[in-house]
């Protein structure tokens, strides 16, 4: 059995970027597990540690010794190894000479392709030790790092200089350097609390000691939960609740090395502006939690997290009560300045501003937006003139002071500001739910208002960026055209709205000027946000095929779409779905040999009664003139299950007709007839979905 050890590998650097810094470690992680696989260092587990001033994995159970590998080098073909009388080429000499053995000893190596000469040869395998740094480099190397730097004199870079670097095999110090460190067992401690270096006896020992002598808490993940649970219970003590986020709190878990939770107050006068505003600025600007009262009312406090085990902590907690106060100022100022003038006296200020170089100025932007809006509000039954005002001001905030200062509360500031001008209440929400949804699983817009202006901005973005060219190109999607045409789709399946996409886009083509966008903008925009809708329902666990069959319906309704996919999930559950689709498929390549379109609107010719001769065909056409009445009232209400389940009972029938019939004769009327048949009845199976495409 291979000897075992632990091995700690610790880079130790000045403080690393807080938002990155959980994506450093799992990366590291998983960077030098891909080494030690590579280089087939077996391992039990690996466990990352990360913290402002270090990353660092603890590799249980590793082998000290790399297992001896067998090398195979392959040479030249056999055919041309040998000539014909048996003797050796040049080819096999050269490489018999190269491997430093003879001919006649050289391995055979028979694959599908031929066969080839073989060397084969075993090489010892390494200590673990000695590959440890050169490994931990490679790592390293291989870090998401969009920009590097460099320090002292070497040529060596990093995300941030590194000052020591730790590296232990058991209690066996490896030597070695990385990234231009000569590699120690010696870790370092807090930067206040214990800045001097700390022996590790034995690598597992790394964690503990830095927390009971370093004041350093290194396991990332111990150390998030000591942030909210002394958040939590200070905010709980003093008789509030904490706001905690998780990219907040992660952010903040990335900051400290030992965390002390303390309680700040504010001036209360701050309240009076609005609380999004205030915890932005606590959240963004200084990292402080917001608390609120019993009933979710924002409160004059706060809490922080210190870095340090202060012997007064009063005077922590009045430098960061000092340093709020010129931010929420600010905010003050921002927000009286603002209101000076109402959200449509900042419209004047959109004509300055550029959308997109050739799609013009948020002005024309929002003037398009307005129209489609319109078209839109009256399908569904929203006021217009509601919607085209939505429209209209849904840019203004974008001009603001505040949301100038604080991007991030464009469209919460739009609705305070319509508010306050005592916009209509739709318009006011409209403001803010124009952007959702903003991620995958946000909510979606809950007013008329608000469903009508998300959709046609994101539309009307669409249709312009496809139209003058900058169409998202693998992974390069500059204007979040994928996020936009996954919001319209969520907005029109999930609310539902009836609404039908080219209809939409068209309708946003028209709103700009001709000769600006493309001949197919329109097909190009359809398709792209089609293919989303494929991603949409695969995320969700719908079948691929299932999914094509219904969109080879045509249909561009995703809230008809989604009916179907509901009908054709559950069809496929149904014991004869099987073999129906099989038949499917029987019919339409009958049809397309035939040269018979089976698309959507191709139009079915019935079956002459008169050249029905055989029983099964008989019978079958009987039973497609009888269900043909029956389902179309039943498709036309969408209401597609019951459509399938009738069609379902044409399963014995169809069987039988193919059983005993012959479709291809040789009598051209009779052939024709059978075919009008099975096209007619093809086009009942499309009023829910082309189901040949289904899979067994």
């Amino acid at each position: 059995m291979d000897a075992t050890s632990n091995l700690l590998v610790e880079i130790g650097t000045e403080e690393l970027p807080p938002t990155a810094l959980l994506a450093l470690s799992n990366a590291f992680l998983a960077g030098f597990r891909d080494q030690l696989e590579g280089a087939g260092i077996g391992f039990e587990t690996i466990e990352p540690f990360a913290s402002p001033r270090r990353l660092a994995i603890l590799v249980r159970g590793i082998v000290t010794r790399q297992p001896d590998r067998e090398i195979l080098r392959r040479g030249p073909a056999l055919q041309a190894a040998f000539a014909a009388d048996g003797q050796p080429t040049k080819a096999a000499l050269g490489f018999a000479g190269s491997c430093g053995v003879p001919v006649d000893t050289l391995a055979r190596e028979v694959t599908d392709k031929g066969e080839w000469l073989a060397f084969r040869s075993s090489v010892a395998g390494e200590l673990t030790a000695s590959l440890v740094p050169g490994l931990t480099d490679a790592a390293l190397t291989k870090l998401p790092i969009p920009k590097r730097m460099r320090w002292g004199d070497g040529s060596e870079e990093f995300v941030r200089p590194v000052h020591w670097v730790c590296l232990l095999l058991g209690t066996e110090a490896i030597s070695g350097s990385v990234l231009g460190i000569e590699a120690g067992r010696h870790t370092r401690g807090h930067r206040f609390h214990h800045p001097g270096p700390i022996n590790i006896p034995e690598a597992m020992e790394y964690s503990e000691l830095l927390r009971s002598r370093g004041s350093v808490e290194a396991d990332f993940n111990r150390r998030r939960d000591l942030v909210r649970s002394q958040v939590e219970e200070l905010a709980s003590a003093n008789g509030l609740r904490a706001r905690v986020d998780d990219a907040l709190l992660d952010e903040v878990t990335a900051l400290v090395e030992w965390p002390r939770a303390i309680l700040g107050h504010f001036d209360e006068a701050y309240l009076a502006i609005p609380p999004e505003v205030l915890i932005e600025t606590m959240r963004s600007n200084q990292k402080y939690f917001p608390v609120e009262d019993a009933s979710g009312a924002l409160q004059a406090s706060f809490i922080t997290v210190a870095n340090i085990e202060s012997r007064d902590p009063d005077q922590v907690r009045a430098g960061n009560e000092r340093v709020i106060r010129p931010r929420f100022a600010d905010a003050a100022f921002f927000w009286t300045q603002d209101l000076k003038q109402p959200l449509e006296g900042y419209a004047q200020r959109l004509k300055t501003v550029v959308f997109q170089d050739r799609l013009g100025t948020l002005a024309e932007k929002s003037a398009r937006v307005a129209s489609l809006a319109r078209d839109l509000a009256s399908s569904i039954g929203v006021d217009p003139d509601l919607a085209a005002r939505a429209a209209r001001l849904s840019r203004c905030d974008l001009v603001t002071s505040m949301v100038y200062e604080f991007p991030g509360l464009q469209g919460t500031m739009g609705r305070y500001y319509a508010l306050h001008a005592n916009e209509d209440p739709c318009v006011c929400a409209a403001m803010e739910e124009q952007y959702l949804p903003r991620f995958a699983g946000d909510v979606l817009p809950a007013s008329p208002c608000g469903r009508v202006l998300a959709i046609a901005d994101r539309i009307d973005t669409l249709v312009g960026i496809f139209g003058i060219g900058l169409r998202p190109t693998g992974a390069k999607d500059p204007y979040g055209l994928r996020r936009a045409s996954i919001g319209v789709l969520r907005i029109l399946i999930e609310t539902p709205l009836e609404l039908d996409l080219r209809e939409l886009i068209a309708s946003a083509a028209s709103g700009y000027p001709a000769g600006l966008l493309s001949e197919d903008v329109e097909a190009a925009a359809l398709g792209y946000v089609i293919d989303r809708l494929r991603g949409y329902y695969h995320e969700r666990g719908v079948a691929g095929d299932t999914i094509e069959a219904v969109l080879q319906t045509g249909v561009t309704v995703p809230a008809d779409l989604d009916a179907r996919l509901d009908a054709v999930t559950a069809f496929r559950a149904l014991s004869g779905s099987a073999s129906l689709a099989a038949a499917n498929k029987r019919i339409r390549n009958i049809l397309n040999k035939a040269g018979i379109d089976v698309g959507v609107g191709s139009a079915c010719t019935e079956a002459n009664r008169q050249l029905l001769d055989d029983p099964a065909e008989i019978r079958l056409a009987a039973r497609v003139e009888e269900l043909s009445s029956l389902v179309v009232p039943l498709a036309q209400a969408r209401d597609y299950m019951g459509v399938l389940r009738l069609l379902s009972e044409l399963e014995s029938d169809l069987e039988a007709f193919f059983d005993q019939v012959m479709v291809m004769v040789d009598d051209p009327e009779i052939r024709e007839n059978r075919i009008r048949l099975l096209h007619s009845l093809a086009g009942l199976f499309l009023l829910v979905a082309d189901i040949s495409r289904l899979q067994e």
